[in-house]
């Protein structure tokens, strides 16, 4: 009997429907959260979905506050008058602030405590230093704007002129003006800071009301438990969002091909989700229209096709574990395991609700160039041009077994919000998610 799924999988080896998808969707201008580009994508990947087989492939709108960049300005003034390139960060209010100029290094919170920022500008980079803890940069903007701040500037510390972006809040404008400006900019600022320059930022940027939207599809079985793929389908508006997510949604819509040809135990729903850069929207209204009981589990495409090598976030789950060895072992490929809980992706409003979630990302070669941190992320330069589509096609194999491998388990222990609270508490996430304003409520 001829098997289609290997059959499937063998031709996925030179398929250019990934790199045709790709293409498409980073033809589209500006695919930020609310913007006609991004129902655009929508679309395409519901077409996508349709094509590969899937069941009542559709789009699905929903409500948010839709941020539009505008202009922005920054100058010194003081000792000497000079102007710089900058970059509003998303949902950053319009203002026009002045003050003097302070280097909070990293933007720990320590850093921040020990420089008086209150009434002043903060300048920090995007980085955080070896063997610390992780600190984002809504984190970062969030410790500088309750100490006071009256403006935030958040320099990158990859060379080329990149300045980067990145949302300060999930979903909601801040109360003060942040901007991006680049590493060599930054280099500038931190010197002026030192000399006790003083500045002025013009933010033009508008929050006004929108929609977003989903792509979702149903594959396998009819059952009433299911699991759920998602990747988000939107980037920031000043580059092609090429790797971040142009990747992982084309890895999900070419694995959307693979798993249709599979036998599935389990139904399992995928989704394109729209407004992950600006605050997980779309993931948490996919959430809102399920009944979580029913879903064994979640598995997020974001950061998978972009490097070589696939890597695993586990998000606590020993069974996840069990089944990233299993795959990895019968397709002799390498996926590298990642413990620990992060909210900083798609598979947050689930993990929330106890669904067992696993991440698919990917291993960066450290020794190219951009390749620190983000690397060419949330900047101009996440353009076509830095994928290698054989990583798209092999993530899409491996993606396509994971979720398959994880719809065969009978059961998936499901988390406690007190063990995902310990577990982020164990890992020195709580206070930067206090900071940044999405600690849940209910948690204490």
């Amino acid at each position: 009997m001829v098997d289609e799924a290997q059959i499937a999988l063998a031709g996925m080896w030179q398929d250019e429907y990934p790199w045709t998808f790709l293409t498409k969707l980073t033809e589209l201008e500006n695919r930020m959260g609310g913007h006609p580009g991004e129902r655009r994508a929508a679309e395409l990947v519901a077409e996508g979905f349709e094509r590969a087989g899937a069941r009542n492939a559709h789009t699905e709108s929903f409500e948010m506050d839709c941020w539009s960049r505008g202009s922005a300005r920054l100058a010194v003034t003081d000792p000497v008058e000079r102007s710089f390139e900058t970059i509003a960060l998303p949902y950053s209010p319009a203002g026009d602030v002045q003050g003097e100029l302070v280097d909070v290094g990293h933007g720990m919170p320590d850093e921040i405590d020990e420089n008086d920022v209150a009434g002043k500008i903060a300048v920090a980079s995007t980085t955080t230093p070896a063997g610390s803890r992780f600190i984002h940069r809504m984190e970062k903007f969030g410790y500088a704007a309750a100490a006071g701040a009256d403006g935030f500037i958040f320099h990158n510390h990859v060379s080329g002129q990149l300045p980067p972006t990145g949302s300060l809040t999930f979903g909601d404008e801040t109360a003060i003006p942040g901007v991006g400006v680049s590493k060599e900019t930054g280099a500038w600022l931190t010197d002026y800071a030192d000399r006790g320059a003083s500045a002025r930022l013009i933010v033009d940027a508008e929050t006004t009301p929108g929609t977003s939207h989903n792509a979702v599809a149903e594959l396998g079985p009819d059952t009433e438990d299911e699991v759920v793929v998602v990747a988000h389908l939107d980037s920031h508006d000043i580059a092609e969002g090429a790797l971040d997510n142009g990747c992982g949604i084309t890895v999900v819509v070419a694995a959307a091909h693979l798993l249709a040809k599979m036998d599935l135990d389990t139904r399992v729903r995928i989704a394109g989700v729209g407004c992950e850069e600006i605050g997980l929207l779309g993931s948490e209204v996919l959430v809102e229209s399920l009944d979580p009981s029913n879903v064994n589990a979640v598995v997020n495409v974001d950061g998978a096709g972009r490097f070589r090598d696939m890597r695993a976030y586990l998000h606590g789950s020993e069974t996840m574990r069990d089944v990233v060895e299993t795959v990895s072992d019968e397709t002799n490929q390498p996926i590298k395991q990642q413990e620990g809980v992060h909210p900083f992706s798609d598979h947050w409003p689930f993990l929330k609700e106890g669904i067992p979630a696993l991440q698919l990302h990917s291993e960066q070669d450290h020794s190219a160039p951009g390749a620190r941190g983000r690397g060419w992320g949330h900047t101009h330069a996440d353009t076509r041009d830095k994928v290698d589509d054989r990583n798209l096609r092999e993530h899409a194999m491996l993606a396509a077994l994971l979720v398959r491998e994880v719809a065969s388990r009978d059961e998936i222990p499901r988390r406690e919000a007190e063990d995902v609270a310990a577990n982020l508490r164990e890992n020195d996430y709580e206070e930067g998610m206090r900071a940044a304003g999405i600690w849940p409520d209910e948690w204490v």
